[in-house]
């Protein structure tokens, strides 16, 4: 199996040293595992791609690239160029320091590149580590995610669905802030929403009494409704949820056609 790598969290991010492990153990002895990760960090830039200008790309080592740009450009960078002879089979985006779960879901770098590979007709899998005193103080606080990863990835590979349709299928795992010992198991869930909190701004003045306004997020550790994924990681789960790029609300057509006729 031949799997491409990728983050947001920047090439050298220790969540991608655990990804590249995990990558590893799936690819097997005569697969091969190539990175193409962000030169720095590129955490909450979503689906975003350098639509307007170049982005450098550096070999720094064998099967293993660096690129001045989002985490979606790492991946066109990839299928393109670095992986241009033969595509991959699977890319695995993270291991994300912190939770991909809730609402964060629509502003992470990480599920960018998971769309974008899914875009590109590529079998994509995202997965995130939650942070929280269950793992703050842990020598390795990815111990779930590099516990319970491989396991995860390939259940998925081979009992879950994986379509052909325009928007397809792809997955977004997030385990949870326990030691790998204390992961009760996996949940499939949908996307929560955490009420009462949201990314917000804080202004701050610089010593030269420059206004700046920073960027705050909200309480991570509020519940979401049962059955979905902040809850799930919450009570110990590894969260499972399937996810396509179609933002359209399919719910509401029919009730739209109505009101518009």
């Amino acid at each position: 199996m031949r799997i491409l790598i990728t983050n947001d969290d920047g090439i050298n991010a220790p969540g991608l040293a655990v990804l590249h492990r995990i990558a590893t153990e799936l690819a097997g002895p005569s697969g091969e595992v190539w990175t193409v990760a962000p030169a720095f960090e590129q955490s909450g830039v979503g689906h975003c791609i350098s639509y307007t200008h170049p982005t450098m790309i550096a070999e720094l080592g064998p099967k293993r690239f660096a690129a001045e740009g989002s985490p979606a450009d790492c991946v066109l960078a990839g299928l393109f160029d670095v992986m241009a002879d033969a595509r991959p089979d699977l890319v695995l985006s993270g291991v994300n320091r912190g939770n991909n779960a809730g609402e964060n879901v629509m502003y992470s770098g990480t599920i960018g590149a998971a769309i974008e590979a899914a875009l590109q007709g590529v079998p994509a899998i995202a997965l995130s580590q939650f942070f929280g005193p269950g793992n703050n103080d842990l020598s390795n606080p990815f111990e779930a995610a590099a516990e319970h990863g491989v396991a995860v990835v390939r259940k998925l590979l081979d009992a879950a669905p994986w379509d052909q349709e325009d928007y397809r299928l792809f997955y977004n795992v997030n385990f949870p802030a326990v030691p790998a010992a204390e992961v009760k198991g996996t949940q499939v869930c949908a996307q929560g929403f955490r009420r009462g909190t949201s990314f917000a701004v804080e202004p701050h003045l610089s010593p030269s009494g420059r206004r700046f306004l920073w960027v705050r997020g909200g309480n991570q550790h509020l519940r979401t409704l049962p059955g979905t994924d902040v809850s799930a990681n919450l009570d110990g789960y590894i969260s499972v949820t399937p996810m396509r790029a179609d933002l359209t609300a399919h719910d509401t057509l029919d009730r739209l056609r109505e009101a518009l006729a």
